[in-house]
């Protein structure tokens, strides 16, 4: 069995060798189906569902009926907020809903594991043997990328904590996202073209395609 390898990097950036990564989370065999149904669950879960129209019982006014029934020769009307008067309420009016899908453990994990493990296929995982995150600046971190030859492209750092510095380093490069393991997801890892990591967050991402 051939064991995933990502480019080992440097503090600056500059590339010092390979490194193996853990089968589990970068060596299977992709599973794209699994891939796009956790993105298709994903845009469920994102929308909001807040829209909302007032039928005819909901709108204000029409208490009184606007005349009789009959002897006028006019249509016979119940209210002026019927759907056919102006300022009426909506038929089958929409109302807010849940969108939400539940997506199982096992085939988030499994989605995971096959869009990394499509990463490291493509030779586009990096590891840093080590970062300075605490003095992170944004010409910094722009420097390093620049010298992994990634800067351009969309890039998603992980570290193995919360960095606030380097998330606001990141935050001023277009196509740059910091997150750290904890919080480490398929629609983040989808998005960005280059997967970065420290050698720290390697065993957290285990972990999250295992438990």
């Amino acid at each position: 069995m051939i064991m995933p390898k990502g480019i080992l990097l440097d503090r600056e950036g500059k590339k010092i060798g390979e490194l193996e990564l853990p089968q589990i989370a970068f060596g299977i065999e992709p599973k794209s189906e699994v891939v796009h149904q956790f993105l298709e669950c994903y845009h469920a879960n994102q929308r909001l569902g807040l829209h909302c129209k007032k039928t005819s019982g909901e709108v204000s006014g029409g208490g009184k009926k606007p005349w009789r029934q009959k002897g006028t020769g006019r249509a016979r009307v119940g209210s002026n907020r019927s759907p056919v008067w102006r300022h009426g309420g909506v038929v089958f009016a929409p109302k807010p809903r849940d969108y939400r899908k539940s997506f199982p453990r096992k085939m988030r994990r499994l989605a995971l594991a096959s869009i990394l493990s499509t990463r490291s296929n493509e030779g586009s995982v990096y590891i840093f043997e080590d970062i300075d995150s605490n003095n992170h600046k944004t010409a910094k971190l722009r420097s390093v990328l620049e010298k992994a030859g990634v800067f351009g492209r969309k890039v998603l750092i992980v570290t193995n904590s919360p960095e606030r510095p380097l998330v606001m380093a990141g935050g001023n490069l277009n196509g740059v996202e910091v997150t750290f393991a904890g919080e480490l997801n398929t629609y983040q890892v989808l998005h960005a073209d280059i997967f970065m990591a420290t050698k720290g967050a390697l065993e957290k991402i285990e972990e999250l395609c295992i438990r």
